[in-house]
């Protein structure tokens, strides 16, 4: 593979901008190049954290010749004073070659890594000579320095909940007082004027708050105006397909990408939760996982995880035993459904146990979708890819997690929250992610039709051994516990046929498109446990995901066409099963 998924594979435009940094410092150290690598961070902090990682894996030598180098605007440039509200900042982790797979680890499972539009506007300020490294923070990986959150304006209650004070209609749009509305413009305009982006700085925070609110079920307009429309009252951010009435704005959180989402989630809790000089308690991961997360939970806390990888009565039965001999836990983070097999917990079961033994309770509802089910009253913290289906356009990253007003650990969150979480997510993945996602809820109900039309076809088909889809799963029963009366099953199938032969001639027949990744507005079909656990089939397989299993990712397309392209391929497998 040349590229793919922006955790797994590095951007080419953040590779190219990676070797600047690297080719510019070696020549002030006399090194050479090839024997230098760096990793790309948004802030001084981040990049810390991703240092101490790697000095906690890596041998002596490589620990002892890593270096941080923290690019600032260089504010001595009028040009770069335009830039301030936007915070274009950049720090490099720079590092021998064989510090590069630790780093890399730290990168995917943590999620913590720059956009590829903020790396290619950066990069566009460092060829400039606007973003310089800043001398008095070399070295330093920084817990020092003040982290950058973005200008005031951003900071500020959302402006769809402020009620209007200091407002003013400025060419249709409306806007706050004139200092910051001066200072917006001239960014805006210097923005397309110097760098040929078109990007109105005025809409990033509406658009935050628009994204918000889908989130939260209580915007579901798909013409949203962010300029001019009057602000949303508290009484209709009550009324949300979440069913907490309490829930506000300011309770959801964005990140670059789901996994950064779920990382800051165990961040918080592991923080929260553990008080100083005390041995950490173990998270519990219920039900087989993304990749990724079982890692953040094994990697980020000294004292591990408890895996269950069936997320069964069973398991739910030993996990019972185990609290009450005494066992007690950080949290128990769970998918719904599963990804591959769309195995669905008992959330009710779980919820009880969490208040009867204090745990917490974060729940991945990137497959299901809150416009499908309602998990948010079963957990203390939801998280979400939205780069998948809430997107759709597959152009842009992002993730989000809501903080369950009645949780009891809602408090310690919130005041986490205020004091260490940066604000890193890139204006422009902003503006996409709000553009895209206009229309969510019309392409989910599509979705689901499509699916439910696909599982036809694949459900009695005599090649077909076993079809995963939480409408045909044995653990139904607990996906109808939180489905939403207007909610379907979801986008994504998994499928075994009777054999390998069959399964290589449907994948190679299926007139889809193919690769990882799913919630993509075309259907995507892709043999995911070999991509995923390439490394650990045996292991996977005694969680019974099949090596051989296809997951299809279901798009908008036609639904006959869609079951003629299903139809074809299982044909085309038919006829490979007559041969020996």
């Amino acid at each position: 593979m040349a590229t793919g998924y922006p955790r797994f594979f590095i951007h080419r435009t953040i590779q190219a901008f990676a070797a600047d940094i690297v080719a510019t410092h070696v020549s002030t150290k006399a090194k050479r190049t090839s024997d230098i690598t760096a990793m790309l961070f948004p802030t001084p902090t981040i990049a810390s954290r991703c240092v101490d990682f790697i000095r906690s894996r890596a041998p002596v030598d490589v620990c002892s010749n890593i270096e941080v180098v923290n690019l600032v605007l260089d504010m001595s440039d009028p040009e770069a004073r335009a830039l301030e509200p936007l915070c274009p900042s950049i720090s490099a982790v720079i590092m021998p070659q064989d510090g590069f797979p630790f780093a890399k680890q730290y990168w995917q499972h943590s999620g913590d890594g720059v956009s590829s539009r903020r790396a290619e506007f950066c990069h566009g300020l460092f060829k400039d000579g606007l973003l310089r490294p800043d001398i008095e923070l070399r070295n330093a990986a920084v817990s020092a320095a003040k982290p950058c959150r973005g200008p005031k304006r951003y900071q500020r209650q959302a402006s769809l909940d402020a009620g209007g004070n200091q407002q003013t209609i400025m060419h249709g749009h409306v806007h706050r007082a004139t200092g910051e509305t001066a200072m917006i413009q001239e960014t805006s305009r210097f923005l397309e004027e110097r760098f040929g982006r078109n990007l109105d700085l005025s809409f990033v925070h509406p658009a935050k708050s628009a994204i918000k609110r889908r989130i939260a079920g209580a915007l579901r307009s798909a013409d949203h105006d962010l300029g001019g429309s009057p602000s949303l009252s508290e009484k209709q951010m009550s009324s949300n397909t979440r069913g907490i009435a309490n829930l506000r704005e300011e309770d959801i959180y964005l990140f670059p990408c789901g996994m950064n989402a779920i990382f800051h989630a165990h961040r918080a809790l592991y923080s929260i939760r553990t008080p100083p000089g005390s041995t950490p308690l173990k998270s519990v991961n219920f039900g087989f996982p993304y990749v990724d997360t079982l890692k953040i939970l094994e990697k980020f806390n000294p004292s591990g995880a408890l895996f269950y990888g069936h997320g069964s009565k069973s398991d739910l039965d030993d996990l019972e035993t185990r609290l009450e001999s005494g066992e007690r836990y950080l949290a128990l983070f769970c998918e719904f459904p599963g990804n591959p097999l769309l195995t669905c917990p008992d959330l009710v079961r779980i919820r009880e146990l969490a208040d009867k033994y204090e745990f917490a309770v974060v729940v991945d509802e990137t497959i299901g979708t809150f416009a499908n089910v309602n998990v948010l009253q079963f957990a203390d913290i939801v998280v979400s890819s939205l780069t998948k289906i809430f997107s759709g356009d597959c152009n842009v990253m992002g993730g989000g997690a809501i903080f369950n007003p009645n949780s009891r650990y809602y408090s310690a969150l919130k005041s986490f929250v205020q004091q260490q979480l940066e604000d890193t997510y890139w204006p422009e993945d902003v503006i996409f992610m709000e553009r895209n996602s206009r229309d969510f809820v019309a392409r989910i109900d599509r979705v689901n039709a499509n699916a439910e039309a696909i599982c036809r076809v694949l459900k009695d088909h005599p090649l077909v051994k076993t079809l995963y889809y939480p409408k045909y799963n044995d653990s139904r029963a607990n996906y109808e516990a939180v489905k939403l009366p207007q909610g379907g099953y979801g986008g994504l199938i998994s499928v075994v046929l009777k054999g390998k032969k069959q399964a290589v001639a449907f994948y190679d027949a299926i007139e889809t498109a193919k690769g990882p990744s799913l919630g993509t507005n075309f259907t995507l079909t892709s043999p995911y446990v070999l991509l995923a656990h390439y490394q650990e089939l045996d292991w996977a397989e005694q969680y019974g995901v099949d090596r051989n299993l296809i997951r299809i990712s279901v798009g908008l397309e036609g639904t006959d066409e869609l079951i003629n392209v299903f139809t074809r391929a299982l044909k085309v497998a038919e006829e490979q099963s007559q041969y020996p």
